[in-house]
């Protein structure tokens, strides 16, 4: 799975790219980048601006059910910046996990370490006894970093644990193109594992869709170039098989949807504003990159939260 850490890095300048022409903000990216900005097509730039304001649609919403009493674990979170984003709008569940591969991890709090605008936040987000921080793993009161392997869900629980997972909280799980990453097998004893220590959580999924047709078959193609293996991607085959994939492992209320649809669920006045940032040529392109990505979601809600009723 070595492949992963320049995968994370080709999100990260993706992100930060698309940040820095304006097309949503996020002041803490530019901390984590490495490499010098590199144009990237206006194709590419709205369909992060979609997946980024897509899935933070379904995380705010569940944040509200849970009136932030809840914890939010994001598996294979990379770079990602949700924690000092979601502080900065006083939406800050009572914790936050990241979970990522041990090398990934190690950079991620290297940079926390070094950089005040990243460290300052969680001191002043943090509560009680000593901060603890070593190269693979950051524990304060409201978020964590914990370097482990998702495709062994027992070690992941034992170190969730050890950083004060709460299996009776509202959990949401956030994965974006992760599950696809790992076997058919393996993703589906990650699932599995959520559904069963969780009484009362929601799991939210970006990832690869209709992925048996031309253009997905070029999409693949282009990965391996990479080496990048989708070693999951037999799931991906349509937005029926994206819901049947939680529902037998566990879940309720599966749906999912297509990122063209996304778009078009999106406030349309900030829609229009970023068209207008970047001329678009390929537009029959764009649509189909975006009818090749999803958002899937679904839930488990003992408590009736209404977790069933959030949506689009």
């Amino acid at each position: 799975m070595s492949f992963l850490v320049p995968a994370c890095e080709f999100v990260l300048c993706y992100c930060w790219f698309a940040v820095s022409v304006g097309y949503w903000k996020d002041p803490y990216i530019q901390y984590f980048v490495r490499q010098a900005k590199e144009r990237k097509a206006p194709e590419i730039n709205r369909g992060y601006y979609a997946r980024v304001h897509g899935v933070s649609y379904l995380i705010k919403a569940f944040l509200e059910k849970t009136e932030c009493n809840c914890q939010i674990v994001n598996l294979g979170a990379g770079m990602d910046t949700l924690f000092w984003r979601l502080k900065d709008e006083n939406l800050l569940p009572r914790k936050y996990f990241e979970v990522d591969f041990p090398m990934i991890v190690a950079r991620k709090i290297h940079n926390i370490k070094s950089k005040p605008p990243l460290s300052k936040p969680i001191m002043e987000s943090h509560s009680g006894d000593s901060l603890l921080i070593d190269s693979h793993s950051l524990d304060s009161s409201r978020y964590s970093i914990v370097g482990a392997d998702l495709r062994f869900s027992s070690d992941l629980e034992e170190k969730l644990k050890k950083h004060s997972l709460d299996v009776h909280l509202p959990t949401l799980l956030v994965a974006e193109c992760v599950l696809v990453y790992m076997t058919p097998q393996q993703s589906a004893n990650l699932l599995k594992w959520a559904a069963s220590t969780f009484p009362v959580a929601m799991v939210i999924n970006y990832e690869q869709v209709n992925m048996r047709d031309r253009f997905g078959q070029i999409m693949i193609e282009n990965l391996q170039r990479r080496q990048c293996n989708l070693a999951g991607v037999e799931l991906c085959s349509s937005l029926d098989s994206q819901r049947e994939r939680l529902l037998v492992n566990g879940w309720e209320n599966a749906r999912a949807i297509d990122m063209m649809k996304v778009y078009s669920f999106l406030p349309q006045a900030d829609v229009k504003r970023i068209e207008a940032l970047e001329f678009l040529d390929e537009k029959e392109l764009f649509e189909q990159l975006m009818q090749h990505y999803c958002i899937c979601w679904a839930c488990k809600d003992s408590s009736n939260l209404g977790l069933a009723n959030i949506d689009f």
